[in-house]
């Protein structure tokens, strides 16, 4: 996949990967742009369900709770949230409708993606659960 923003995220991902505090920082403007998205698309439910997916995911990364992630895995998950909250990519949010098609297109790409992974980390998650 070429995508010149997504490589830019890809960049940006690599800048605050080990920075704990700016990761979650991160993951606030994820929640807020979660809040401010019209889910008027087909799939809604599933993309809202992965996206949550992946912020609990990158949260226990970044609060050292859940390590055994490969550095690309995170840097696809950290650059994804990036390429989602920015208003100005491929297809500017700005656009009515069509706008957060690349967005939902990135993040579902990268869930797909790392199937592993996102399984491995919904069964620690799931693991953790039961512990309580």
């Amino acid at each position: 996949m070429k995508n010149r923003f997504f490589e830019i995220a890809m960049q940006q991902a690599a800048k605050l990967a080990g920075n704990k505090s700016r990761i979650l920082q991160l993951l606030t403007q994820l929640g807020s742009k979660i809040g401010s998205v019209n889910w008027n698309v087909g799939q809604r439910d599933q993309i809202k369900s992965k996206l949550f997916t992946l912020g609990r995911f990158v949260t226990a990364y970044a609060q050292g709770r859940y390590r055994g992630v490969p550095g690309k895995t995170i840097l696809l998950l950290l650059a994804a949230v990036i390429y989602f909250i920015n208003p100005l990519d491929l297809i500017p949010d700005l656009i009515p409708l069509a706008g957060f098609t690349d967005d939902f297109a990135i993040l579902i790409w990268v869930y797909n993606s790392m199937g592993t992974e996102i399984d491995k980390f919904v069964a620690w998650e799931e693991s953790q659960i039961t512990q309580i």
